[in-house]
């Protein structure tokens, strides 16, 4: 119901209720019945078994449990004595679960911190008695009283007030309190901003004092219907879980096929149903890579330790890859992409021409400031090296610019005593305050330029409102001010004496500028690919000055309020959205209406914000990113980073740490999938050929956790790119295997297949050295050498498009040493008689291992050449 439009008594009516005696006992029980306790209603939290489950159905555990069932039936049935091979398929598969839910985001807290933003207690007239009552038994119909300092505990209408100040930027995104009149007529299109008779939950009463009639309560409140919104809001998968599912799928249907046709061949080869079970957990061990959930998992936390030194701190691991695809930011304008700090731009005094706040001052001007500063109840003090604050932020504004001035406010008020006061007052829109003088006494009227009493018919009026307009064009909120000399102290002090017939002084004009390093982040972002947008719930007069001058509304760009949002469908928008650069005196819908628009676009969409009102979108978000300093619990609660400096600049270098971190995924994907695929043709073209199983499970398990596993975790820290933010984002539907590194695994893996069978086939059916004849047992001990040793050398190929040797071996001290060790495990493992019949190794002669050794090198040696030929291409690798 459209409570604002309303006449005070058919509001009244329509509740049953009365403004002096409010509700009776018996109206409290039926309208608790209808509406329910004033609170939110709560989202059911997964489980922990549910998250096991989930975790259970991933296509790549379902292969390794497949396996290990298989690999614990062979061990039961023939090898009763062994159980190593299926506990270790066991421990990667609950290793892998467990970290996975480690990396998922915490339960949600956001309906929690709302809950916390109810005010606990309320005054409320019930029987014709004023009493304290608990905030969540309130219903419509109730009449509250409400004083400074208190949290609205409800929606409420307001019936009387006086200099009623309101705090709401948790909802408007608004920074300055806005002032209420229970008389102003609202239109029904009126954003919350501008719903002037109205007072909402969850906001703060800065100034003054109402009574007002509660109109909702609970989830049909502003506050709750943003709770409902984060209930029906589900977080997006975010593009690398949809890529890594995708690999799952790829890898799961190459293992399926691999061992049907590995059944098939050795069905028609006679092999025993044990046999050709045994060679399928092969198979299927060779197509997972079981350590890149680790991997994937250590490169994300190693981005969230190096964004948390960047000012941002990530609250959902995935996101930090996320931000790197982001292809838009949905900015809030205060204190993100501006320093919320309302400033002095310009000021005019009369008789003169207008000048830049820092420029000299001339007496008038000097007078000027002196004037306002008087009538001002703000105060900047320092206080252990840090500047706090009190009073409203225009008022701040002033006395900041006077102490830049070198002057002191508490030494104007010792040479000018107050001795009286009219307060502010939200109908009047002016303040007044009297002051005594060496030679008699002066009155200061300060407010609303069209609320100072000005002969706007005299030559003095037309140069004040042709300065008022020009200050206004700039997005400046301007504040006028006028004085009157008394000889002695008059006994009327009402505004009717005080406030008439005054000298006009002249305006100053005040904005909240934008933060210098902005300008430059949005032309970052801009150079990277990323379109940057700002949504505010302030005016698009204001929004769209500060958007020019950062450079997010250009030329051909259009700015667009919640009220014509509002107009236009979900299609009509989808089908504009990229003409729109500011969205101002936007509702909490429009905001995820936005992001959805752009999503719907096809782009990965980052948004900020700091106010209750933007939890929703930051939860719809593909990045959702609260502020640190400015931002509500609920804003962090729901968001998916938070910037402990709330700088814009922050997003768009937590941009380039992201393309760092998938980055780097891939390069550990290409490291590992290269050995994977290599293993499962190395395994179907010895079956196939007749020679035998060339590596068994258990060398396979090791070659991929220990060889791949330990060089790939140190992958995480790879520097990136120097060109990383002049390419373009990744489009969300991008593969993973996007820009040629489909094409870069099949080259290697046809590599390692050649080199593995060529030792594997020389050491069962070639006898090179006089000690050691040919078997299969040296085939498969040259095969687990060869392909160990060569995969864990492959990691210097991985690492980066140039040339190892331009980069050098140990600019990643790291991934060098981690390498070498590696090596020395398969060394260990194979030379050592205790380790290496466990893993059915045999002992190798001179030129067995001279041959393993050159075979090893032989993809370093071939990626180099293939780097250099691509560099005099003028191609990347």
């Amino acid at each position: 119901m459209d409570f604002k439009t309303k006449k005070r008594n058919d509001l009244l009516e329509l509740l049953k209720t009365d403004e002096n005696s409010g509700l009776t006992d018996n109206q409290v029980e039926k309208a608790r019945e209808t509406y329910g306790y004033n609170q939110f209603n709560e989202e059911e939290k997964e489980s922990l078994f549910t998250k096991i489950m989930h975790q259970l159905k991933e296509i790549t555990t379902i292969i390794l449990l497949f396996a290990a069932a298989i690999s614990l039936y062979l061990t039961i049935t023939i090898h009763p004595d062994d159980f190593a091979e299926p506990l270790v398929i066991i421990s990667i598969v609950i290793l892998n679960i467990f970290l996975s839910i480690r990396q998922e985001s915490n339960a949600e807290k956001a309906l929690d911190s709302l809950k916390s933003l109810n005010a606990p207690r309320a005054n409320v007239i019930r029987e014709g008695q004023t009493e304290e009552i608990d905030a969540h038994e309130l219903v419509p119909g109730d009449i509250i009283s409400l004083e400074t300092g208190e949290m609205i505990p409800a929606d409420a209408r307001i019936l009387t007030s006086s200099g009623l100040k309101v705090e709401e930027s948790a909802l408007t995104g608004e920074s300055v309190p806005v002032d209420k009149d229970p008389e102003m007529d609202i239109p029904s299109d009126a954003p919350l901003g501008d719903q002037f008779n109205m007072v909402f939950s969850g906001c703060l009463i800065t100034n003054g004092r109402a009574k007002a009639v509660v109109v909702a309560t609970g989830m049909e409140t502003e506050m709750g219907k943003i709770a409902g919104l984060l209930n029906s809001t589900k977080k997006a998968t975010t593009p690398l879980q949809m890529r890594l599912h995708e690999l799952g799928k790829k890898l799961s249907l190459i293992a399926l096929l691999a061992g049907a046709l590995i059944f098939v061949i050795g069905y028609l080869q006679g092999e025993t149903m044990a046999e050709i079970l045994m060679t399928a957990v092969s198979l299927a061990v060779a197509a997972v890579p079981e350590t890149l959930p680790v991997i994937v998992t250590i490169t994300l936390a190693y981005g969230v330790q190096n964004m948390v030194k960047r000012n941002a701190i990530i609250r959902n691991i995935p996101s930090v890859e996320t931000l790197g695809s982001a292809s838009v930011i949905c900015s809030d304008k205060t204190g993100t992409l501006t320093q919320n700090k309302m400033t002095i731009k310009e000021l005019w005094a009369v008789n003169h021409q207008p000048i830049i706040a820092k420029d000299d001052y001339n007496e008038d001007e000097e007078q000027l400031l002196r004037l306002l500063s008087l009538a001002n109840n703000a105060t900047i003090e320092d206080r252990d090296g840090s500047e706090k604050q009190s009073g409203d932020p225009t008022e701040t504004a002033i006395i900041r610019l006077l102490q830049e001035r070198g002057q002191e406010k508490t030494e104007l008020e010792q040479k000018y005593p107050r001795v009286h006061e009219i307060p502010f007052d939200s109908e009047r829109k002016l303040m007044t305050t009297v002051h005594e003088l060496d030679d008699g006494f002066i009155s200061i009227t300060k407010g609303a330029f069209d609320r100072i009493p000005v002969d706007f018919s005299s030559q003095i009026g037309e140069e004040a409102i042709k300065v008022h307009d020009e200050f206004a064009e700039k997005a400046l909120r301007v504040i006028a001010v006028g004085y009157k000399k008394y000889d002695t102290l008059p006994e009327d002090l009402t505004p009717e004496e005080l406030e008439s017939g005054i000298t006009f002084a002249g305006i100053i004009g005040m904005i909240d500028p934008p933060r210098e390093e902005s300008q430059e982040a949005v032309r970052a972002a801009k150079s990277a690919g990323i379109k940057t947008v700002m949504i505010t719930g302030d005016h698009i007069v204001t929004a769209s000055a500060i958007a020019k001058e950062i450079g997010i509304l250009e030329e051909g760009d259009k700015a667009i309020t919640g009220a014509e949002l509002a107009k236009l469908s979900d299609d009509e928008l989808q089908a504009t959205v990229r003409d729109y650069a500011v969205y101002a005196r936007v509702s909490p819908e429009d905001k995820i209406k936005i992001v959805k628009a752009w999503q719907a676009n096809g782009e990965v969409v980052a948004m900020t914000g700091d106010g209750v009102n933007d939890a929703p979108a930051l939860k719809a978000a593909d990045v959702g990113t609260a502020m640190g300093i400015a931002g509500t619990d609920v804003s962090k609660n729901a968001a998916d980073m938070v910037l402990t400096d709330d700088n814009f600049a922050t997003i768009v270098h937590a941009v380039e740490e992201g393309r760092r971190v998938y980055e780097n995924i891939r390069k550990a994907v290409y490291f590992l999938l290269s050995c994977n695929v290599s293993e499962i043709f190395i395994m179907l073209i010895a079956v196939s050929m007749g020679w035998g199983v060339p590596v068994i499970s258990v060398q396979l398990l090791l070659i991929n956790v220990v060889a791949d596993g330990i060089p790939g975790f140190s992958l995480s820290k790879e520097k990136a790119d120097a060109d990383i933010m002049e390419q373009k984002p990744t489009p969300k539907n991008a593969s993973i295997f996007s820009g040629g590194l489909l094409q870069k695994i099949g080259v290697q893996a046809v590599i390692f297949t050649i080199i593995t069978l060529i030792g594997f086939y020389v050491g069962s059916f070639i006898d090179i050295n006089g000690t050691i004849t040919a078997s299969h047992d040296v085939g498969q001990t040259m095969a687990f050498i060869i392909l160990g040793w060569s995969s864990v050398i492959h990691i210097f190929n991985a690492r980066s498009k140039e040339s190892i040797f331009k980069i050098g071996f140990m600019s990643n001290p790291l991934l060098f040493w981690s390498a070498l060790f590696s090596i020395a495990i398969v060394l260990f493992v194979a030379i050592v008689p205790p380790v290496a019949s466990i893993f059915s190794l045999v002992q190798l002669s001179g030129a067995h291992w001279l041959l393993a050794t050159g075979l090893s090198i032989i993809p370093l040696v071939v990626i180099e050449i293939q780097k250099a030929v691509l560099r005099k291409m003028g191609r990347s690798f």
